[in-house]
């Protein structure tokens, strides 16, 4: 119910606005229908209109267009010009023959209104294609709209398939895409939940109950997260911040925290009695009380482990909040979530091959698990707690699941072996804290002097510092970056890309800027919402005259090849 009234307040809310800005109520898109045809498309809002004769086609020296093929539109008197004129409402292609031998810059002056009388300023919109079918960037000079051009990349082909509106093309692309997340640090945390769910069944546990186990808990997940998904596109604004501070985190890693017990034999994790009785009349099934657990664990999971923004999410986002289209958005998000619980549904279905069902195998399984538990909660709440604590933890984690293993009771070679390793590595992070180190990933770093390889960033906190930091780059490239202390993606950026030494010789050409969002305060909404970013992380860049780079946005993580790449893409298309 929560869920429901905050969707209905958004649409509420966003219904009470007067007018679209131009780039919504006129969406425009392009790309080359084969070498020798360019076609432009308007997604045009419901309630407003386009004019033919205001539309208008030029190029730059590459190429010469030919007479521009209109559809049919509707013929209506119109108050503003005292004329009969010609218009088109919901959508408009118009296919413009083309003769060039290079890549060229198609520009399309245009007009629109809407019915409740307000008529907009002629907007121009820039395309950069090329005969070949690449397109380089689309964009809006006069209102910095971004069109849905597919560029080759994962965006590009993201925003085309929205815009299709095919399910047939979504769903696939989307189930692909959530399967690549599915093994990122966002995701990979329900699977020890999923995993200690399972493993608390004990004997009872096979192959069918896993899996049935699995696809409840996938399923709490994927509708929780499809309903935030489409509550946050309406509103306008990502929820990961609300979601994603120290009060919610706390409760949630001290929920695991008290789960973990159970798997440590403190107490039985199941529903009490008097709803097993009561769920058992109903359904006849007595394990409902147990499903219904499963479900809501899942949909918890959903609402702190997994809010971090990648471009197929944030491709849905900004289609639902531009389009207002629930359905294909929602389904979207929903695939999104379907591939990310890939997972979870082979460690169901692989529960009773690869997990012992009885005996003290079981017991310590049971433990091992109850320790997981234990590293996903610190896990979570490492972004809002003081580093040296964060370091302190895992150091008390492994040197007590290490010992208990080596010392604790009799127990064969390989856990030995494993206590052993615990003990080793929970010995590093002792050093680490106590030697003033603050980073678990590294906890030796700081004495070979690691510290240094950090890339310094000009910090910028309002659009206006942005305006002026770009307007003092003296003609280099800069890039922004996106980033918030409870951004998973953003973290493994700085621990895992940015410290590769070629990236940081790359960078060096770059003026850095960084837009700290941690607070969520109306500045950083501000920004987040003049490049149509959802929450971070999100890496912008802007050329040597200060213009967006529309198409080498990125959103999300990228290892340091990957990011590397995309920086000699930039710098080779933008010499200074």
């Amino acid at each position: 119910m929560p869920l429901l009234l905050l969707m209905s307040l958004a649409a509420a809310a966003h219904a009470d606005e007067d007018f679209l800005e131009p780039e919504q109520a006129f969406r425009f898109t392009a790309h080359m229908a084969d070498a020798k045809t360019a076609e432009v498309s308007f997604d045009i809002a419901n309630g407003y209109y386009m004019y033919r004769e205001r539309f208008h086609f030029s190029s730059d020296g590459n190429a010469k267009l030919g007479q521009p093929v209109f559809p049919q539109g509707k013929v209506k008197f119109d108050e503003t010009f005292q004329k009969d004129v010609e218009t088109y409402r919901n959508r408009v292609t118009i296919r413009i023959p083309v003769e060039a031998g290079s890549a060229f810059a198609l520009k399309v002056s245009s007009q629109g209104c809407t019915d409740k009388g307000l008529c907009y300023s002629p907007m121009d919109s820039v395309a950069h294609l090329s005969p070949t079918g690449a397109v380089s960037a689309v964009a809006a000079e006069s209102g910095g709209n971004t069109g849905a051009a597919d560029d080759g990349s994962d965006t590009g082909r993201i925003q085309s398939a929205l815009e299709s509106g095919k399910l047939l093309v979504i769903l696939p692309l989307f189930l692909l895409f959530g399967i690549g997340l599915s093994f990122t640090p966002c995701v990979l945390p329900m699977v020890p939940i999923l995993s200690s769910i399972i493993v608390g069944e004990g004997a009872r546990t096979d192959r069918r109950r896993g899996l049935l186990l699995s696809t409840v808990y996938a399923l709490g997940m994927a509708l929780v997260y499809t309903a935030l998904g489409v509550a946050a596109g309406l509103i306008g604004e990502g929820l990961s911040a609300t979601l994603q501070n120290p009060w919610v985190l706390s409760l949630f890693a001290l929920l695991l925290t008290v789960l973990s017990l159970a798997m440590f034999g403190f107490y039985e994790l199941q529903v009490p009695s008097a709803w097993q009785s009561r769920l058992s009349q109903t359904s006849g099934n007595r394990s409902g009380g147990k499903l219904i657990g499963v479900f809501a664990m899942g949909a918890i999971s959903a609402l702190i482990v997994g809010p971090c923004v990648a471009a197929p999410l944030a491709g849905a986002l900004l289609y639902i909040s531009q389009t207002r289209n629930v359905v294909i958005g929602g389904s979207a998000l929903f695939a999104l979530a379907a591939g990310m619980s890939v997972p979870l549904l082979i460690v169901g279905a692989s529960a009773g091959s690869l997990l012992p069902r009885a005996g003290s195998w079981m017991e310590g399984v049971k433990r091992f698990f109850g320790v997981l538990m234990l590293a996903t909660a610190l896990w979570m709440v490492t972004p809002v707690i003081p580093g040296w604590l964060a370091v302190a933890g895992w150091a008390i984690l492994g040197i007590g699941y290490g010992a208990y293993l080596v010392w604790g009771q009799p127990g064969a070679w390989a856990a030995k072996a494993v206590g052993v390793t615990a003990l080793i590595l929970g010995g590093l992070q002792l050093v680490s804290v106590s030697t003033g180190g603050r980073d678990p990933l590294a906890p030796l770093s700081h004495l070979r002097g690691g510290a240094q390889a950090r890339i310094d960033f000009a910090h910028i906190k309002s659009e206006a510092e942005l305006d002026a930091a770009i307007a003092q780059s003296t003609g280099k490239i800069v890039m922004l970056d996106f980033y918030a202390d409870w951004c998973v993606s953003c973290l493994e950026m700085e621990k895992l890309t940015f410290t590769d030494p070629r990236v940081r010789a790359t960078l060096g050409n770059l003026v850095l800027l960084k837009a700290d969002v941690t607070a969520n305060n109306a500045d950083d909404k501000a920004l987040l919402k003049r490049f149509k970013l959802f929450g971070p992380p999100g890496m912008i860049f802007f050329d040597a005259q200060g213009r967006k780079m529309d198409d080498k946005t990125l959103i999300g993580f990228e290892n340091a090849e990957q990011f590397l790449a995309r920086l000699n893409r930039i710098t080779k298309a933008n010499p200074v």
